[in-house]
């Protein structure tokens, strides 16, 4: 039984020989790989960064589509309700006109460019 208790004793003593030899070592060690992981890691400091990133990017976009939504609800209410809004667009874009009007369409390649110098 002596002989356990020594050979206990010894393997005690070596490893704490041992930590105190290499002790600091292991523990800057960890702590590199608890820095290395809170920087690069799954929820580190990068990915946090492109997280807020995306977070602006997406309110940056949500603002910009409520302004065209309030475009188009206000071009919706001037349709519903302004009868010369509706006779432009059947002018312009669906190339209606009044009894009697005669419209003449002038290819964009044959339109003379304007010049701002120019006075009528």
């Amino acid at each position: 039984m002596g002989s356990a208790k020594l050979n206990k004793s010894d393997a005690s003593d070596n490893f704490t020989a041992w930590l105190r030899q290499h002790g600091g070592t292991l523990l800057c060690f960890l702590l590199l790989a608890l820095v290395v992981h809170d920087i690069f890691g799954t929820h580190g400091y990068l990915a946090m960064r492109r997280t807020q990133q995306e977070i602006d990017r997406v309110k940056t976009d949500i603002d910009q589509l409520n302004k065209e939504n309030i475009l188009l609800e206000q071009q919706v209410k001037e349709l519903k309700s302004d009868p010369h809004k509706i006779e432009k667009i059947a002018r312009d874009e669906l190339g209606l006109a009044r009894p009697g009007e005669v419209i003449i369409k002038i290819p964009q390649s044959q339109l003379l460019p304007q010049d701002s110098s120019a006075k009528p």
